[in-house]
């Protein structure tokens, strides 16, 4: 994957650490992808992106990925099918419409910060975190 150009080392903590908080309340797993264009349809893009991630190989299913596009202004959040099997369909929308709020405020970051916790609080009603949880993808961003 690409390098980063998008974040500070700071603003990256901050992500870094948002994505652990919210880890610690769920056997969910949050992955954040960020790239300067998406040249094909914005779901088709997450739900690739998802797929080059191994995002589908969590032993419930049960990762959430957020997809960015920064250049083009585009964001997707999607959920593995073990998520989506159960939750309501309008799960992720509080979620979306925090962190666009933010963006359209010109605060990435913080957008990305609160929807994290956003997405870990609702994980952790369906999927609560065991104490034998394991962390089974990496949380760090990954940059297409």
């Amino acid at each position: 994957m690409a390098k980063n150009t998008f974040f500070s080392p700071e603003e990256e903590l901050k992500i870094l650490e948002a994505i652990q908080r919210a880890e610690r309340q769920t056997s969910g797993e949050i992955k954040v992808h960020v790239e300067e264009h998406c040249y094909i349809d914005l779901l088709d893009r997450t739900t690739e992106v998802f797929a080059l991630l191994n995002m589908h190989e969590t032993e419930l299913r049960n990762g959430a990925l957020i997809y960015m596009a920064m250049e083009d202004h585009l964001f997707a959040i999607i959920g593995d099918m073990g998520i989506n099997a159960i939750v309501p369909e309008d799960f992720w929308d509080e979620a979306r419409d925090l962190m666009e709020t933010n963006f359209r405020a010109g605060d990435i970051v913080k957008g990305l910060e609160l929807g994290i916790d956003k997405i870990g609080e609702k994980l952790k009603e369906f999927f609560p975190y065991q104490t034998d949880d394991t962390n089974e993808l990496s949380d760090d961003i990954s940059y297409g």
